[in-house]
């Protein structure tokens, strides 16, 4: 069997290294009879994306090797469960199999790997459920409170577009001045007034606004 060793230490100031996680994954390839063909190693937070595992997952991908070792779940990612379960879906996803040298149930491996895949996928399942759940509690406790959601938005009078218009500004001139996109400006010079002395009035996100 393939094997790709993965091995991570939590902070990069020097104190930690993967040797002592590297030693024992390795002699216990060996004692299994596993070939590593890969090894992927990490001396970084587990809150952020580290390119060793995700030089580990694009491997998987390619099917460069059969089953990732590593040491716990916890240095696979710090992520919360969600983002763990996840990687170990992905991996699944790419037809290869997973083993923790640290928590024996999290093996893929063996007899029961099946049963194995199918209790992390449905973990996974539960957790985007249970995440979505409480998004949106969060949400409508906030409206519930009064509180408008979504992006600020800006009050954009055609009148001050006319005038700078008038003044030969281009339409990204304009834009810029304004705080509102090219489309934006262009529409609403579009529009005709609202009656004698009218004037065209847009709410828009101040997310449209060009940079």
């Amino acid at each position: 069997m393939r094997v790709a060793i993965y091995a991570r230490v939590s902070t990069d100031d020097g104190r930690q290294t993967t040797e002592n996680q590297l030693r024992e994954l390795t002699a216990y390839a060996e004692r299994m009879e596993w070939s590593v063909t890969k090894v992927f190693v990490d001396n970084a937070s587990g809150k952020r994306a580290n390119p060793g595992l995700l030089k580990a997952l694009e491997g998987a991908r390619r099917r460069e090797y059969d089953t990732l070792l590593f040491w716990s779940l916890d240095r696979v990612s710090r992520e919360g469960a969600l983002k763990t379960l996840a990687i170990l879906n992905q991996l699944t996803s790419y037809g290869v199999k997973y083993r923790s040298l640290q928590e024996q149930f999290i093996d893929s491996v063996g007899g029961f790997g099946d049963a194995i895949i199918g209790v992390i996928a449905t973990l996974a399942k539960m957790e985007i459920i249970r995440t979505s759940s409480r998004i949106r509690a969060g949400l409508n406790l906030a409206r519930a409170n009064g509180v408008r959601l979504g992006r600020p938005r800006q009050v954009v009078e055609q009148t001050k577009l006319v005038e700078l218009r008038n003044e030969g500004k281009s339409l990204r001139q304009i834009a810029k001045a304004t705080g509102v996109s090219v489309m934006t400006v262009q529409r609403l010079l579009a529009v005709k007034p609202n009656g004698a002395g009218g004037t065209a009035v847009e709410s828009i996100p101040e997310g449209s606004r060009c940079s």
